[in-house]
């Protein structure tokens, strides 16, 4: 009977433990806030990001363990069922207590000296996250993506539905994870991540007003209506004296108006590509051509016409010779 129970109780140590129990951490601390941590160094970076603190021994059980790295956890609230996940930073806290950023503490419903359930996870790789910011504040930033990705390098992994705490130039900026890719919690280490951004909680767009303009009738236009162009005139102004005196100061002269202004005759000969050089805008003066005398022997035949010629030249001083043209006429 002895020999029988011996077989039985080595019976039940040789088969090994499940893998899953090996590689498990899972234990509760009481959670304080960073400020209540005991110390000279001031640790405000710890409320900069998505890390706790955990004490030595944690480190000493996990190290004896077959855990991934990095080191994720999963925080889990059992009074208000509420659940995160999170990094850790160090390994320095005193025993049975670590320490916690506010928002986290805030996300979880804890309060100061609450138990929280600590147990480690392995989470896949993000791929994709929105954020939607809790004031409309977060708008007067001008480079939303580059503050958001500097900040985050301070998390370790992000969770579905928590509200994180950023700071950017001494303000704390808080964004809502409201979606998460490929899982509800993912990890954020060493990643290639979309991110998008929802429109901020309580913003609403500015009202454009509604102008409703009534197009003009087309009406026909007057040539009489335009003005004309009076080209570039000098000196229209009025003077000042060094004295100040208004005398002998002439006013600018009266405006010309549309009808004082004679237009020039338009060259109708124009033809596209041609140049033309006006020398003297001047017309010239015509020249007469001097019209001859009408003889009265000019309705006469030109042979006439030529033997009266010859005559005249030849016996004007001779009174038979005009008698005798006259017997001839």
């Amino acid at each position: 009977l002895f020999s029988h129970q011996n077989e039985l109780f080595f019976n039940m140590f040789d088969h090994p433990m499940p893998r899953a129990f090996q590689n498990r951490f899972s234990t509760q601390y009481r959670c304080y806030s960073v400020s209540m941590l005991a110390g000279p160094n001031d640790r405000s970076d710890v409320e900069k990001g998505g890390k706790i603190i955990m004490p030595p021994s944690a480190l000493d059980q996990l190290s004896r363990l077959n855990i991934t790295y990095p080191m994720l956890f999963k925080l889990t609230n059992k009074n208000s069922d509420r659940m995160t996940h999170c990094g850790v930073l160090e390994f320095v806290a005193d025993e049975g207590i670590c320490y916690l950023p506010h928002w986290m503490m805030q996300n979880l419903l804890l309060e100061e000296g609450g138990l929280v359930q600590v147990e480690s996870v392995n989470l896949m790789v993000a791929t994709y996250s929105k954020f939607q910011p809790q004031s409309p504040d977060f708008l007067d930033i001008t480079n939303p993506k580059a503050v958001l990705e500097n900040a985050l390098r301070n998390f370790a992994c992000l969770t579905t539905g928590d509200v994180i705490a950023i700071n950017y130039n001494e303000k704390i900026y808080e964004l809502r994870v409201m979606e998460t890719k490929p899982d509800k919690a993912v990890s954020i280490i060493e990643c290639d991540m979309n991110v998008d951004f929802d429109a901020p909680l309580g913003y609403k767009e500015p009202e454009r007003p509604t102008q409703h303009h009534e197009e003009p009738a087309e009406e026909e236009s007057d040539p009489s209506n335009y003005e004309m162009d009076i080209g570039f005139r000098a000196f229209t102004g009025s003077g000042n004296r060094l004295d100040g005196k208004k005398k002998g100061i002439e006013p600018s002269p009266a405006p010309i108006g549309p009808s004082d202004i004679k237009r020039g005759i338009p060259n109708y000969d124009f033809k596209i590509g041609k140049i033309t050089f006006i020398r003297n805008s001047r017309p010239q003066p015509r020249k007469t051509e001097e019209v001859p005398e009408i003889s009265q022997f000019e309705c006469l035949s030109p042979l006439m016409t030529i033997l009266h010629c010859k005559l005249v030249m030849a016996v004007v001083p001779c009174k038979n010779v005009v008698v005798k043209m006259k017997q001839i006429f």
